[in-house]
């Protein structure tokens, strides 16, 4: 099969959905099909990554050239390119997928803006999203079936050591892109509030532009020496993170998935997360982690782990005992099926109300 997967942002800009559609493309070959990526984001060399199409030029014509048998579109808030070529390869009578990254929530009316210019509702695609709350949302929004396809993690990748960790004092580690939505300030608040209450010392893998924020607020709650920024790092220097980790903290409320989370829970460590992201797919309260609705419970589920050795081993020892799901057979099954619902979705013809044009190709 010839699968074409669409996203408007892609490597070497580091991200959630940059790096899952690298992995899903690499798998997905693995087994046998022919895999291209077309982005509208610029490579850095004359060397890029293979079956890489970046896409500079206006119109579809690159759509055509390409003759997928599929097309799979990864969309997030804003995703124009994406958007556009799942639309134009439905009405081409391509079978077409679109994958929601994110949560359609608190960001203006920018999803209904896009629904009422495109018709989107109308379109004969197969939709998805990667858990069940952003797959609540699009039904919301567009009134159609969403169908829940996880990201997913080699768990064999995210194997935890057989000790655990021993920190004195404890440590804290955060893996996330340092913006707004991630919560980078909020999370230099969080660990300030803790460290008011519990000796500990903390980590924050990643970069952004809230870093000098960041920095200033460690500064200013007098934490430079007891919080390390490390900027980017890849993914082996991310598992000697986790193996000295004691808690993981992901702040984010308007986290889709939580692809750093799940990597630290397949690593044994016990996670702190926000009760309202999607997190809460793959950790229960209690059993995996804590989930606080708020940022005063995140701080108090950062100081209760961190006081209390008890319940943080217990955590640790039932996360590196029970593996999670979400693993690569799974989730290459589940995007078959969705391939098969795109085709099945082609007998209803596409419509035409709400075709103002492309506004990118």
């Amino acid at each position: 099969m010839r699968v074409l997967h669409v996203s408007d942002s892609f490597l070497p800009r580091l991200g959630g959905i940059e790096l899952h559609v690298r992995d899903l493309a690499e798998r997905q070959r693995a087994s046998g099909h022919e895999v291209s990526i077309a982005t509208r984001t610029p490579g850095v060399d004359r060397e890029d990554l293979p079956g890489v199409l970046r896409v500079e030029r206006r119109g579809t014509s690159w759509l055509a050239e390409q003759r997928p048998d599929v097309v799979h579109a990864h969309v997030s808030i804003v995703s124009p390119f994406a958007l556009t070529a799942a639309r134009r390869a439905a009405r081409a009578g391509i079978p077409t997928v679109v994958t929601v990254h994110s949560l359609w929530t608190h960001v203006g009316p920018l999803p209904e803006l896009a629904r009422d210019l495109w018709g989107m509702q109308r379109w004969p695609v197969a939709w998805s999203a990667v858990s069940e709350p952003a797959a609540q949302l699009v039904r919301d929004l567009l009134g159609v079936p969403v169908g829940v396809v996880p990201n997913a993690v080699d768990l064999s990748d995210w194997s935890p050591p057989t000790r655990l960790p021993y920190a004195q004092p404890p440590h804290v580690l955060s893996v996330m892109r340092l913006t707004t939505v991630k919560r980078a300030v909020p999370l230099a608040l969080l660990l300030a509030r803790a460290a008011q209450e519990v000796d500990l010392t903390a980590t924050i893998v990643g970069n952004g532009p809230q870093r000098r924020a960041v920095e200033h607020q460690l500064r200013r709650h007098r934490l430079t020496d007891r919080v390390r920024l490390t900027g980017t790092l890849d993914r082996s220097s991310i598992r000697r993170e986790l193996a000295g980790a004691s808690v993981f903290l992901a702040p984010a409320h308007r986290e889709s998935f939580g692809i750093a989370a799940l990597e630290a829970r397949a690593s044994g460590v016990p996670i702190i997360a926000s009760a309202r992201s999607g997190v809460a797919t793959f950790v229960e309260h209690g059993r995996d982690g804590l989930l606080g609705a708020d940022d005063h419970e995140l701080a108090d589920h950062v100081i209760t782990m961190l006081q209390d050795r008890d319940l943080r081993e217990r955590i640790a020892w039932h996360n590196r005992l029970v593996r999670p799901r979400f693993g690569w057979d799974e989730a290459l099954a589940r995007n078959e099926e969705l391939y098969a619902a795109a085709s099945a979705r082609l007998g209803a013809p596409a419509r035409a109300e709400g075709d103002h044009g492309a506004l990118v190709g």
